[in-house]
């Protein structure tokens, strides 16, 4: 007989992950981003430490492949072919780097990066350099860190797209840069099999949460919705400094 959830894990813990998924990706698919680190704090509670960040990446693949199929139309596709050469890069040397970066410094330069992005000189003026070297940064964090989307959501924030451009194009770039990080994984030896069935009904149950995020995102103005998300990605920031700084040694 064929386990559907991993034999590691309880059931009640799996189907806690799965009303999760739904819950997180209400709140990515209508704030426009937090919901995938939101996920990787709780699976980093309830998962062993070895999986987390592999499964983190498989699930978020078809949560911001929901939110980029009902979105679709509003991808600015122009920065989705300079994102994906530097994700490519940035999760290649990710693999390949013996010696891990200590959490503290990933999460101050990480933290430091979101504000300069938010409230200071905008990246629009550098074109698609700008895209790529975000592409490469964020898909080498991605491999250490997990997630990774607040870095990707500041890039696209420079582009002062509408609210629904925003969250169309973040969910796409963010997309290819979790299925370039999981193939990584794959090739580098991490077994998915196992992790399948709940990485299915994790999925499953995510775009549930996206499709009623989406009715909130589409009630609320343009306005509205980049002051919000100035305010989130700060205080996501802000968090990121705060853990870095006291870990740091």
């Amino acid at each position: 007989m064929i386990d559907l959830f991993p034999p590691e894990l309880a059931l009640h813990i799996c189907l806690a992950l799965i009303a999760i998924s739904a819950i997180t990706s209400f709140i990515s698919a209508a704030a426009g981003i937090g919901g995938g680190i939101v996920l990787l704090a709780i699976m980093a509670v309830l998962m062993p430490a070895p999986v987390i960040i592999p499964l983190h990446g498989a699930v978020q693949i078809g949560s911001n492949a929901g939110r980029t199929l009902i979105l679709l139309r509003h991808v600015e596709r122009s920065i989705l072919l300079p994102f994906v050469a530097g994700s490519v890069i940035g999760a290649g040397l990710g693999g390949l780097t013996a010696v891990q970066l200590p959490p503290s410094v990933l999460k101050i330069g990480l933290g430091l990066f979101i504000l300069w992005s938010v409230w200071g000189v905008t990246l629009k003026a550098a074109g698609r350099f700008a895209v790529i070297g975000t592409g490469v940064v964020s898909s080498f964090l991605t491999m250490f860190f997990g997630a990774s989307g607040t870095f990707v959501s500041a890039m696209v924030k420079t582009l002062k797209l509408g609210r629904l451009e925003h969250v169309a194009t973040h969910s796409a770039c963010v997309m290819a840069q979790h299925i370039v990080k999981v193939a990584v994984f794959g090739l580098l030896g991490f077994a998915y099999g196992p992790y399948l069935g709940l990485i299915g009904a994790m999925i499953v149950s995510g775009f549930a949460g996206t499709l009623v995020g989406k009715k909130v995102l589409l009630k609320t103005n343009d306005a509205i919705f980049h002051k919000v998300l100035a305010v989130i990605l700060s205080l996501l920031a802000a968090r990121l400094l705060v853990e870095g700084i006291l870990t740091f040694r």
